[in-house]
């Protein structure tokens, strides 16, 4: 049983800090841990530590909960940092997308081929990047043993962005791979039964291997594509179960179609602008709600996400009600915590996770972050071998995502209106070049964008 230092960077949100409090309580190889939450907004964070103390007691594990409003503080002697934090938090991107859209931008600048999800923010992250890098930096200064695991998006450029300008040992995670267990329901098999491997980059994953019992199910999935899709979706539009219900969708069937490989989790988000027009074409890909990033499933989110923390908050103060009644006491499948319990007690698994590709997936370089399987143990993480990615994709899925990962980047770090210019230059929904003039000149004059403004000046 280690006993580690655990640093957790915006733990405001009780959402998600939830759900990883849960975990490390469970989680009886941590035990005897400190874990230090941070965030800058003291009445959340108070809310997180007060649940945190209390869940933990109610399950009788045995941690040790700080709070602080100082990063430094969460981060010095940690053994492990995870960065959750969204820098402005939804209610700033969704002012940038506002504006975006009165000058024809639908969904916002942000929003460009592969890359279609609410809150990847890229182009328009310089407060993101400059939050991760700050974070990274502290951890390169003060722990420099301690590894990074970034959760907060846009993982495939905060990830790829860190390895290179700090020494931190950066390790970012997600769990959309985990949407090949409703492949395997849809198709009538136990997930359990079920192996797959998923890779790609960050929210650009492919289904390479795909089998139950030992036996390739590409076959059984082809068959249901054949036979039964079509009839899954008559009834799937009447009863989708929400917005994110989108794994079997007719886009992710046309674009496995296109590409030659299943696509998996958030990477049915994305896709090139065919699925993304407006909102009657997201519509007839994704179901009557658009999928999670049209106008009306982003809305139908984010309501939802300010519901489950009222529900988690009106529990907290209920002294009767046991938390474990909100949050049942059973691992969740996220993978942060068996990651941490992997690496403090040496105990070999293999995960999921975003690294640099060092020659992992033939074509990509080496200094950009790839999502792939890996075993993970007290050494640390360790690339294996995984398998190759048809020309399809490569060519016409992840190059593109990689170079528009590059000049989100290059924005960041080197600045300059020109930078903004040209991402706009090449958007199929560019008319003019005083579309273009009057959208950025809107975006950088908003009252929180003063500092950003002076960066592309």
């Amino acid at each position: 049983m280690a006993k580690v230092k655990i640093g957790v960077i915006g733990a405001g949100s009780i959402a998600w800090s939830s759900t990883l409090i849960r975990d490390i309580s469970l989680t009886k190889g941590l035990w005897g841990s400190t874990v230090t939450l941070m965030d800058i907004n003291r009445e959340r964070l108070e809310i997180t530590y007060n649940f945190a103390r209390r869940y933990s007691s109610e399950i009788g594990a045995d941690l040790k909960f700080e709070k602080t409003l100082n990063m430094l503080d969460a981060i010095r002697d940690a053994d492990f940092v995870i960065n959750t934090a969204l820098a402005g938090g939804h209610n700033y991107y969704e002012k940038m997308r506002a504006i975006s859209e009165k000058h024809g931008y639908y969904r916002g600048i942000n929003s460009v081929e592969w890359n279609m999800v609410s809150d990847y923010h890229t182009i328009w992250g310089y407060y993101q990047f400059k939050l991760m890098r700050e974070v990274a930096e502290a951890v390169e200064d003060v722990s420099p043993t301690a590894y990074l695991i970034l959760l907060a998006n846009p993982v495939f450029e905060g990830t790829t962005l860190l390895s290179r300008v700090t020494r931190a040992n950066v390790i970012g995670l997600c769990h959309g791979h985990l949407g090949y267990q409703t492949i395997a329901e849809t198709l009538g098999l136990n997930p359990s039964d079920v192996s797959a491997e998923c890779i790609g980059f960050n929210h650009v994953i492919w289904l390479t291997k795909f089998t139950c019992k030992g036996e390739d199910a590409y076959p059984l999935l082809d068959e249901w594509i054949a036979k039964s899709s079509e009839k899954y979706w008559v009834r799937w539009r009447k009863r989708q179960k929400g917005p994110f219900d989108i794994q079997m969708s007719p886009a992710a069937v046309d674009m496995y179609r296109r590409y030659g490989l299943f696509p998996v989790g958030d990477t049915v988000r994305g896709g090139t602008w065919k699925y993304h027009w407006n909102l009657k074409t997201k519509k007839m890909w994704f179901g009557p709600t658009g999928g999670p990033d049209s106008e009306i499933g982003w809305r139908i989110y984010l309501e939802g996400h300010e519901r489950q923390m009222s529900r988690i908050t009106e529990a907290l103060y209920d002294s009767k009600t046991p938390l474990s009644n909100i949050l049942p006491p059973k691992m969740s499948q996220e993978s942060v915590v068996p990651i941490i319990d992997s690496i403090a007690n040496d105990g070999e698994g293999l995960y999921q996770v975003n690294i640099l590709n060092k020659g992992v997936i033939d074509g990509i370089p080496d200094d950009v972050a790839v999502e792939v399987p890996a075993k993970v143990d007290g050494k640390g993480v360790h690339r294996v071998y995984v398998s190759s990615l048809p020309k399809s994709i490569m060519k016409y899925v992840l190059y593109p995502r990689m170079l528009r990962m590059e000049w989100a980047l290059e924005a960041f770090l080197e600045g300059g209106r020109d930078l903004l210019f040209d991402w706009l230059i090449s958007d199929p929904r560019t008319r003019s070049i005083r579309q273009i003039e009057e959208t950025i000149n809107d975006l950088l004059s908003l009252p929180e964008n003063k500092e950003m403004a002076e960066h592309f000046n």
